[in-house]
């Protein structure tokens, strides 16, 4: 049974910096592609940032570049987003994504290329 639960919202103000967790179990494929997306109340999933799976290759929403770094370590099988200088408009649920592929430098853009979804985390950002 495949498990993808995300760890480490909260509240903060403007400028402020939050670090989120992921962590799958039961995959039991060789390899897997990872993301994050988050949606805002009224809108639609989209993509934040994704990870190939030897962590090579990554890619980012361009609201997220500069400010977001996603990583991942594939011996404690995690997956991370340390977001910093956030900003209101960052305020909504992140939700952590696993996609299977063996192939290692390929990261994954789209909602419904992943397999896999966490419940959510909730990161709001005050001004």
């Amino acid at each position: 049974q495949v498990q993808v639960v995300e760890s480490g919202g909260g509240l903060v103000q403007a400028g402020g910096s939050l670090r989120l967790s992921c962590a799958a179990s039961g995959l039991t494929v060789r390899g897997y592609a990872m993301g994050w997306f988050r949606q805002a109340p009224g809108k639609e999933r989209e993509l934040v940032a994704a990870i190939s799976w030897s962590g090579g290759s990554t890619g980012y929403a361009d609201s997220a570049k500069g400010r977001f770094t996603i990583s991942r370590d594939n011996a404690k099988n995690t997956l991370s987003l340390q977001m910093n200088s956030l900003k209101p408009e960052d305020t909504a649920v992140y939700y952590c994504a696993a996609k299977i592929s063996e192939n290692g430098n390929t990261w994954y853009a789209y909602v419904a290329s992943y397999d896999y979804w966490g419940q959510g985390t909730q990161v709001t950002v005050s001004s």
